[in-house]
């Protein structure tokens, strides 16, 4: 089966042609950096079957980092390239083309975009283009699919024709008259999405909008969440469920281990889905009925922010701010990845440029970011009693990321270099698109996390049965109780989040805890260590050593945390009162303390001077 290679720049569509073509559930996002490893599929035409490799977005066949030397090894092997190119930046976009036209490999462009250069006032005369380059040009709008047939149909007429290499100022000489001839730009009044783009650049409105798109963004999160979540609870499990999971209690006798481990205690005849502990009943109702909810709108709202183009932008607003902590801008796709699940937050931070903002990104987004799963629990038992006790939970964990990055920006060698990112433009994201990957990340939560969940659930009631649990929180009682504030009990909270961090928040549900010793297992669950499958991408992307060095920082810190929240939680500061200090604090340290990228820029400017 011959190879059919998709190449071009990042945020080109090329994996929306990629989708389209193979009709593969593959992610499709509109920032740079999605498409990090190749994805497989196939292809079949009326003669031929072909297998489609989407190659990770470069804008050279000369290998600078990882994602490069993967694309260029893919075109080396491919029997046909497609070059996926953006018809709205043309210039740019053909350098990879001219570099593609050096190897030999029969190549067939996919100018795409075409419609969107149309409303900018770009006209490309594709018969010309053609002609120049020597291979097929087939515009293309692969949101819609227009032009894709056309595209599949002109495999047969892929070309090799092998050109004499150029030398970088050569090359750009010879696009640059290539464009002259084929482009022509015509004036046009900038759109409403136009006008919007640089409103979201500039600082003065820029912040102001990032502020209002989160706090709506989260607002919709938790309200809507809220509400599926009700529904899912009254009318699913109460209404429905309950009755099944009865039925099955009756024939299993009503007692005896192994009812014990699928449904639990029942109160009073009835089953109580938060605190009857077992798999199918406290497991599943987890899972399904407080998880599942917030995360799907979580992931709705992710999605619309990734497609339309806004999250470049919010890595530039950010950028200042996040270089303060050894980062910049861009890291903010992570964390902001991060509330929806730590794994994809760990692989997406692969991008950053030095180990040593892989290291600080990793760390700080598994210390201080909490999954939406993880997230939807939290509000679910803290915000029970009260906004300010939910407020003190945030506060918490902002103020550990503020603190902790200002702590390992000093600490570890090195600087952060400024932040190089392509904005691509905005887009009303495709309805389809939409509604494909939110199927895609709901149908990834629930084959990867049920068996951490409803395997977390079963070890739990073991250990409960065997005493194994009992014997633990007799013999870490002193320190948990006396550091932390939190009954013996708690220590089988921390045992599962090895395993599960929302499994181990929802542990909490039936220790009977005060408001005061929720902020504070919330607090130090979220922090001390990563879920075993975020640890396992950790251990991949940071190495053996580096994952040593964070999980020491993870511990000592959510210890440390949860000991000054006791502390705090046990005077006479009112939760509202603490919050508000946290959150202060954290926004005056950066500025007080600067970072060592400033101190290594002054620097370069005394040398220059």
């Amino acid at each position: 089966m011959r190879k059919i290679v998709l190449a071009g720049n990042p945020n080109v569509g090329k994996s929306v042609v990629f989708s389209q073509l193979t009709g593969s559930k593959v992610m499709i996002s509109n920032y740079a950096g999605t498409t990090v490893e190749f994805t497989k599929g196939s292809l079949t035409t009326e003669n031929e079957s072909f297998e489609v490799l989407d190659a990770p977005g470069t804008y050279s066949l000369e290998p600078t980092s990882k994602v490069e030397e993967v694309a260029s090894t893919l075109v080396d092997r491919a029997d046909i390239v497609i070059n996926v190119v953006d018809a709205t930046n043309l210039e740019r976009n053909l350098f990879l083309t001219t570099e593609l036209l050096e190897r030999e490999v029969p190549l067939i462009v996919a100018l795409n975009m075409i419609d969107e250069a149309g409303h900018k006032g770009v006209k490309i005369d594709i018969e010309k283009l053609e002609e120049l380059l020597g291979v097929p040009v087939i515009p293309t709008v692969a949101v819609s699919g227009e032009g894709l047939k056309e595209l599949v149909n002109s495999l047969p007429r892929a070309i090799n024709r092998k050109k004499a290499s150029l030398n970088t100022s050569d090359r750009w000489a010879f696009i640059g008259d290539l464009v002259g001839k084929v482009q022509a730009v015509v004036h046009r009044h900038h759109s409403w999405l136009e006008t919007l783009q640089d409103a979201s650049l500039r600082p003065a409105t820029g912040l102001p909008l990032a502020a209002v798109v989160l706090f709506l963004a989260f607002q919709l999160v938790i309200g809507l969440g809220e509400f599926l979540h009700e529904f899912m609870e009254d009318y699913v499990f109460e209404g429905f469920y309950e009755t099944l999971i009865l039925y099955l209690s009756e024939a299993l006798g009503g007692r005896g281990f192994l009812h014990d481990i699928l449904i639990g205690q029942l109160v009073d005849g009835a089953v109580d889905f938060e605190e009857s502990l077992g798999v199918l009943t406290t497991g599943v109702f987890v899972e399904l009925g407080v998880v599942l909810p917030f995360l799907a709108v979580f992931y709705m709202v992710l999605g619309f922010l990734e497609d339309s183009g806004y999250l470049p932008r919010l890595a530039v607003m950010v950028d200042r701010s996040m270089h303060r902590l050894g980062l910049h801008g861009y890291s903010i796709i992570p964390m902001v990845l991060g509330f929806g699940c730590n794994v994809p937050a760990a692989l997406a931070a692969r991008n950053l440029e030095s180990r040593r903002e892989r290291f600080i990104a990793c760390t700080l987004m598994s210390v201080a970011i909490p999954c939406m799963a993880q997230l939807a629990l939290i509000v679910g038992l803290v915000g029970r009693h009260g906004l300010d006790y939910l407020a003190v939970v945030f506060a918490s964990l902002f103020f550990i990321w503020v603190v902790l990055g200002l702590i390992i920006d000093r600490v570890m060698p090195g600087y952060t270099p400024s932040m190089v990112i392509e904005i691509p433009p905005y887009r009303i994201p495709s309805f389809k698109a939409q509604v494909k990957k939110l199927g895609m990340r709901i149908r990834g939560f629930l084959v990867h996390a049920t068996p951490y969940i409803l395997g977390g659930i079963l070890v739990v009631n073991i250990l409960y049965t065997l005493g194994i649990i009992h014997f633990l929180g007799v013999l870490f009682a002193p320190a948990v109780q006396g550091l932390l504030g939190l009954p013996g009990d708690a220590v089988s909270t921390l045992l599962i989040g090895f395993l599960r961090k929302d499994v181990a928040v929802a542990m909490m549900i039936p220790l009977g805890l005060t408001a005061r010793q929720l902020v504070i297992g919330a607090v130090v669950l979220a922090a001390y260590f990563p879920c075993a499958a975020t640890f396992t991408v950790l251990v991949k992307e940071l190495g053996v050593v580096d994952m040593a060095k964070s999980a020491v920082i993870m511990v000592v810190t959510a210890f440390s945390a949860g000991f000054i929240l006791n502390l705090l939680l046990d005077t006479v500061i009112p939760a509202a009162y603490l919050a508000v200090g946290l959150v202060v604090l954290s926004l005056i340290l950066p500025m007080v303390l600067g970072s060592t990228s400033d101190r290594r820029e002054l620097s370069d400017l005394d040398e220059t001077a």
